[in-house]
């Protein structure tokens, strides 16, 4: 089987419009995008586009052990490579579009999600695919749920004001390339994440 790298590069050129990045995340910027989840009251996640892994595997290691992380993703060799690299119970990887959330989690008896991380790149998406991702997630979040994103280009930030009305953003430098970080939730002050987003690089 290929490697986490070169698997990302392969479906980088193969689909530049659905991955974000021909590169893994870093490990700062999975800290800084994590740092601010309270993961001890999250039963069940989700991930859009976990791609290589990076993400995926960092979010099982600060989740409770049993709670789930439903993992959607539309390349097929990233779903072979993470069903392949990890025999852990709490992860379901499921192949297919953000698109379906709501169906994936009915499927899988998993009910509403506490978090949505995505990596999706919402600024290469088509305006209508973009969304309708971005309704579904609201319908698929708890009511106290936080949506996460990190994104190459401010794009998703309308989308997100939209659907979402309590809104923080942070900048992460050390990744390649440098990515905006968003954390929204549908209720005003009251994310986990509300006094943590200053100095979560570090956590």
């Amino acid at each position: 089987m290929k490697d986490t790298g070169l698997v990302a590069m392969t479906e980088f050129l193969r689909h530049p419009s659905m991955v974000g990045s021909a590169f893994p995340a870093t490990a700062r910027m999975v800290r800084h995008m994590l740092a601010p989840i309270d993961w001890d009251n999250v039963r069940t996640a989700v991930e859009y586009g976990p791609g290589s892994g990076r993400f995926t595997f960092a979010m099982l290691a600060r989740m409770r052990p049993d709670a789930r992380l439903l993992a959607i993703e539309t390349g097929a060799e990233f779903v072979e490579k993470l069903r392949a690299s990890s025999d852990d119970p709490r992860l379901i990887v499921a192949h297919g579009s953000a698109e379906d959330v709501g169906r994936h989690l009915t499927e899988n008896s998993l009910g509403y999600a506490d978090v949505i991380l995505s990596g999706l790149p919402f600024s290469t998406l088509k305006q209508e695919d973009a969304e309708t991702i971005m309704r579904v997630t609201g319908s698929a979040l708890a009511p106290s749920g936080i949506f996460a994103a990190y994104q190459m280009r401010t794009a998703v930030l309308s989308l997100i004001n939209r659907q979402f009305v309590d809104v923080r953003q942070g900048y992460e430098w050390w990744n390649i390339p440098p990515c905006h970080l968003y954390w929204a939730s549908k209720l005003r002050g009251e994310g986990s994440y509300e006094d943590q987003i200053g100095g979560s690089a570090s956590a």
